[in-house]
């Protein structure tokens, strides 16, 4: 089904600043190719090299706080999570990196906009699509037990997921993955070895990864656990279908 791309989401380091994008860019990655052409072969030959990534988008001025100014301006030198939803339906894409944020180039036009043209680097990882979790910002206001999904069969090669904390009142909040072979029927919910989420207690953004050997079931959830009154983040997990 051909989709259009209304309703997405941009955040970044846990902020979502989906309302002051513009636009995205180029949203790519993957391997750099290393030339490795026999001299017995007719056409050329490739293995894959590095992996590389970068999301580039354009911001308008806010310089409300925690809003798009206040966070790209300071142009941080640490790493920055930041994820793309393709929409905000549990199940639906979404594009994740740990990046470095390289500019934030300011462009005024003849009617008057001020927008900021921004780009993101891949920085260790590259660029990972992954599956949502979380219908977009998931709102918990006690511990939660999320809705599953259904991933069609077990892999062996493990999973990276990633998490942004978009606000948070309490104390703290942990956020962990949990599989079954049938959706916690006969084989009960567990919690995914190497799938929980340092715990939390304010606005943050992580990335954790299992075992690359690791088997992962079918189906897979997001439960949270801890004492807070209102928790809203978004889980994104990369559930790898050969070795990474």
């Amino acid at each position: 089904m051909k989709q259009s791309g209304l309703g997405d989401r941009l955040l970044v380091a846990g902020f979502d600043l989906s309302g002051d994008i513009n636009s995205l860019g180029r949203i790519g990655g993957g391997h750099t190719p290393i030339e490795v052409t026999g001299i017995d072969k007719s056409a050329m030959e490739r293995i894959g090299g590095l992996r590389d990534g970068a999301i580039e988008f354009t911001a308008y001025f806010n310089p409300s706080t925690d809003r798009a100014h206040e966070r790209f301006s300071a142009l941080p030198t640490s790493d920055q999570i930041v994820t793309y939803l393709r929409g905000t339906t549990l199940g639906n894409a979404a594009a994740c990196m740990v990046a470095k944020q390289i500019n934030y180039d300011g462009s005024r036009g003849d009617a008057g906009e001020f927008t900021f043209d921004v780009q993101a680097l891949a920085n260790g990882y590259g660029l990972e699509w992954g599956t949502q979790l979380t219908a977009g910002v998931r709102t918990d206001t006690t511990a939660t037990d999320g809705n599953s999904i259904d991933f069609g069969a077990a892999t062996s090669f493990g999973l990276q997921a990633y998490l942004h904390v978009t606000a948070f009142t309490g104390t703290s909040v942990t956020v962990k993955l949990q599989e079954s072979s049938d959706d916690g029927d006969a084989d009960s919910w567990a919690d995914v070895t190497g799938g929980g989420f340092t715990t939390a207690t304010a606005v943050t953004s992580q990335r954790i990864t299992t075992a690359q050997d690791q088997t992962v079931e079918q189906y897979l959830r997001v439960v949270t656990t801890g004492t807070f009154s209102t928790a809203s983040f978004v889980v994104v997990v990369v559930k790898n279908e050969v070795a990474f």
